[in-house]
């Protein structure tokens, strides 16, 4: 049921936040740019790690924002400030993915 549960999560997840939708998109492109140059089992290995991170920290951002509305529904400045935190993770796991990204993909063009 354990497995239920989490897929269930992440169809939630990928069913209502917007922001999910764009890195699922940027994954796919990604994949398809990776196919295309033909990568090293490595660089497959890291590029996959890569997507897998962003992907996960934007599901953890959904649950610890989603938390925090349970909790405090009412505007709260810590409360926001917490959100703020969890976006912020979601972008910099982003930037190292675009920066790793970089460095893969910059020499095979």
């Amino acid at each position: 049921m354990s497995f239920v549960f989490a897929v269930k999560g992440i169809g939630y997840t990928v069913m209502t936040q917007h922001n999910i939708w764009i890195h699922c998109f940027g994954a796919i492109c990604v994949v398809v740019l990776s196919i295309l140059l033909n990568l090293s089992a490595t660089e497959w290995c890291i590029v996959l790690f890569d997507i897998g991170f962003v992907i996960c920290t934007e599901i953890f951002n959904t649950a610890i924002e989603m938390l925090v509305d349970l909790v405090s529904p009412l505007e709260n400045k810590k409360a926001g400030i917490i959100k703020d935190i969890s976006a912020g993770a979601v972008l910099v796991a982003s930037i190292v993915a675009a920066i790793i990204g970089i460095i893969i993909f910059i020499p095979k063009l």
